[in-house]
């Protein structure tokens, strides 16, 4: 309303009209700079503008990482000796249950939703009921959608099964080969015990017990000419993930590592032919070098973070010292990495529709 409309209104009328006009101007100049971000991003062919990273949070404030998959390496012993192993047997030391379970549940306040045990070998701890009462409770009392173990399978007995089977979502079974002379060479194998029979009868419990049935395979100078198409399929994993053999200083490689992994180190280019020549096998899920340094978060004995993208593990403080978010900024993480490689997938049994 233009003044010369309001002179014909009452004074005090005018008045309070001048007023909620002078507010309505103030308003217009707050908003002013969100109504032109939000035109520009309705017009046709424009998408919405992105916020810069720290947008929103007082003083620019990063927003914390969510830790949604988290690998706990609560072990360093193993009864195996592979030649190329990127988490080697450096201390002997085991949280006490009771504080694993306290991290754990850190971890839950803090927006996990997967939890993988691992090691070193996780069931050589009390020939598997710790890691077994840590599925139960992850899965019984914090609801995690997702517990999964990886294990190289020999220890794994069915009373295991008939426990802990319906607590676990995901079983992954280490296996490089299907010549067994080939893991033998590479240090995957234990006296007699013969690692390709043991992991045919871990599918079949795997199966009997509802637990998805998943395989893991790192692809190194003795086994990139070896064409494993068949033996896969026949397993039909639910997943199975292939690795590029990776050099972790102070781990496999350097003065104070325990392995010397170099002779097992395969180029780029072998690993690309490796995938290529599976490339009919669906459940195949690769990753390369750069994508195992950066897009997991890992957990070790003491509950620290490691920072593998310096090409070695560097650790945070624990987090059951200095918490969750804290600890977790020195983690290396990079989360569009773990998205890229895959990471987030259907990791519930519940929600896979398999036979069993």
């Amino acid at each position: 309303m233009h003044l010369a409309e309001m002179r014909g209104l009452p004074q005090a009328l005018a008045m309070l009209l001048r007023v909620v006009q002078a507010q309505l101007s103030a308003l217009w100049l707050c908003l002013a700079p969100f109504s032109c971000r939000l035109r520009g991003a309705l017009l046709p062919g424009r998408s919405p503008p992105l916020l810069e990273e720290g947008a929103g949070e007082p003083g620019g404030a990063e927003v914390p990482t969510v830790p949604i998959s988290v690998n706990y390496h609560f072990t360093r012993q193993c009864n195996y000796r592979c030649g190329f192993c990127f988490h080697t047997a450096k201390t002997s030391f085991v949280l006490p249950l009771e504080e694993a379970k306290r991290g754990l549940a850190m971890l839950k306040e803090a927006g996990m939703e997967k939890i993988n045990f691992s090691g070193g070998e996780p069931f050589l701890q009390e020939r598997g009921e710790f890691v077994g009462k840590l599925v139960q409770f992850c899965k019984q009392e914090l609801k995690l959608p997702s517990v999964s173990i990886v294990s190289n399978g020999s220890m794994i007995r069915e009373r295991w099964f008939r426990r802990y089977g319906e607590y676990l979502d995901i079983l992954a079974v280490s296996c490089d080969s299907f010549d067994e002379e080939v893991n033998v060479l590479i240090g995957r194998g234990q006296g007699n015990k013969n690692h390709i029979e043991n992991l045919q009868r871990l599918r079949k419990w795997c199966e009997d017990y509802a637990v998805a049935f998943k395989l893991n395979s790192v692809i190194n100078r003795f086994n990139v000419d070896e064409d494993m198409n068949e033996q896969v399929k026949a397993l039909n994993p639910v997943r199975w993930k292939v690795f590029q053999c990776l050099l972790i200083e102070g781990e496999n490689t350097g003065e104070d590592a325990l392995r010397e992994a170099e002779k097992f180190i395969i180029s780029n280019e072998d690993f690309e032919q490796f995938l290529d020549r599976h490339r009919e096998v669906s459940c195949l899920v690769p990753e390369s070098n750069q994508k195992m340094r950066d897009s997991y978060l890992i957990l070790d004995e003491y509950m620290r973070f490691l920072n593998c993208r310096n090409g070695r593990k560097e650790p945070s403080k624990s987090i059951l010292d200095v918490g969750v978010e804290h600890a977790i900024k020195f983690s290396g993480f990079d989360e569009k990495m773990f998205l890229n490689r895959g990471g987030k997938y259907v990791w519930s049994k519940a929600d896979m529709k398999l036979e069993w």
